[in-house]
């Protein structure tokens, strides 16, 4: 878990210690989700968002707030704001990436307009009031692109700033962390992140990368790639399946799965 692995309680002055569980632990301060920026790899954090909704109830009515970058903080939104269209959301990205990869050259075909074709899909899963729900709940990480600043952004004037909010991106903070309480970590890349892809066989040499510790392997390679350049269907579906095991997994370990 975090660095609060175990706490020994005294009692009868210090005669008896008692060990407390770590899901105990957990729960003694206010939980956060973060999502991490990733691209067309957000389908991972689809299918860990999916895991939340059917197996873990009780950990979202617990959470304080919701955190991601770029992809990773539109899922956040839709967890957030409007949970029952987890599944619609996963029918846009389907039909998204179909789109983008018969483009010449993906997302950069010149004359493709990439990012308006990302924001109606949005626009038509947002409810209305999406700024309003999301006011003080959800923080996106944005970069300052002339200072390379980095900012997390709580406050949406209107349902139009918030998406445009989340687009801006995160380059210099892939996978935000608040300062109070425990931030539980969900990327499709392997790395420290609580929930995300573990390769066996792979040598424990870890990078940062605008502030996620992602394994130096050929596997996250590749994912970087799809996240550029979106993979096809079968392999998309596989990732959705993966995100919602890995979440699974989670939630048993840590004692919240129901």
């Amino acid at each position: 878990m975090t660095s609060q692995t175990s706490a020994l309680i005294g009692l009868a002055a210090g005669a008896v210690n008692t060990e407390v569980p770590q899901a105990c632990i957990g729960r003694m301060k206010p939980i956060n989700l973060s999502f991490a920026a990733c691209g067309f790899l957000g389908i991972y954090h689809l299918g860990a968002a999916s895991a939340f909704c059917r197996h873990g109830k009780r950990l979202l009515k617990g959470v304080k707030a919701f955190a991601g970058a770029s992809a990773g903080s539109l899922v956040a939104s839709v967890l957030l704001t409007a949970p029952e269209k987890i599944e619609e959301c996963n029918r846009f990205t389907y039909q998204f990436a179909e789109e983008t990869r018969k483009q010449s050259f993906g997302a950069m075909t010149p004359g493709y307009d990439f990012m308006a074709r990302l924001r109606s899909g949005v626009e038509s899963i947002l409810p209305p009031n999406a700024h309003e729900l999301a006011h003080d709940r959800l923080y996106v990480s944005i970069t300052n692109t002339r200072t390379r600043q980095n900012y997390l952004v709580s406050h949406f004037p209107s349902r139009e700033d918030l998406i445009k909010k989340w687009v801006d991106g995160g380059l210099t903070n892939s996978l935000p962390v608040l300062p109070a309480g425990r931030t539980v970590t969900i990327s499709p890349f392997c790395g420290r992140p609580d929930i995300s892809p573990q390769d066996k066989g792979q040598l424990s040499v870890y990078i940062k990368v605008t502030n996620q510790d992602i394994m130096l392997s050929l596997p996250n390679l590749m994912r970087l790639n799809q996240a550029l350049f979106p993979p096809s269907r079968r392999k998309m579906e596989s990732l959705y399946r993966r995100g919602f095991d890995d979440t699974v997994q989670f939630l048993h370990k840590e004692d919240w799965f129901e």
